[in-house]
């Protein structure tokens, strides 16, 4: 079934969902869904937790509907990743310890085969490398380089300058650069 919707902007959609347009509502979670399910998993490294974080910030959007002001002239995507990311920082905060991605189990090695497991496995330290980054250098990394938003949203999102961000990310690079060439010294 097709919505009514599929060329109204996010902005367009959300003046609807003020109204009280449950149609309206179920197109943009349908549109934005995957997008903020993907960058809550990499905060929160839990795929339950990332889809109760998702439908938690949908839930808040749909109770607080008529706090939406058009006026400020916010893109809703930059508005709803900052409702997202903040969703997961408390998130994490109410967490003791967050548990580190665990290294892959051997596995019997087959002609061919060593090339693509030795990639997988220098995958897996990196996700290690990235989830022992602290918060917010995490944080800058996941919205550049895994959502492909520019720095200037990015910067929006977080609360911070760009210059801010950019540090941010260098001092994450470094870090994790540090990291790889020490564990393949």
């Amino acid at each position: 079934m097709e919505s009514g919707f599929p060329n109204l902007e996010d902005e367009s959609l959300i003046d609807q969902i003020q109204e009280g347009n449950h149609e309206a509502f179920v197109e943009l979670v349908d549109r934005h869904s995957k997008r903020f399910y993907s960058i809550s998993y990499r905060l929160l490294f839990s795929k339950s937790d990332a889809e109760d974080v998702v439908q938690q910030a949908f839930l808040k959007l749909w109770e607080k509907r008529l706090f939406w002001d058009q006026n400020k002239k916010a893109k809703f995507t930059t508005w709803f990743y900052r409702v997202v990311v903040n969703l997961c920082l408390d998130h994490n905060r109410k967490k003791k310890a967050m548990p580190l991605l665990e290294e892959a189990e051997p596995v019997d090695k087959q002609e061919g085969q060593e090339v693509l497991l030795d990639e997988k496995r220098k995958q897996i330290l990196l996700a290690r490398f990235v989830q022992e980054l602290p918060e917010r250098q995490r944080l800058a990394l996941n919205l550049c380089f895994y959502e492909n938003l520019s720095n200037k949203e990015a910067a929006e999102i977080i609360g911070i300058k760009v210059k801010a961000l950019q540090s941010l990310i260098m001092r994450a690079k470094t870090t994790l650069k540090g990291k790889l060439n020490h564990h393949f010294d």
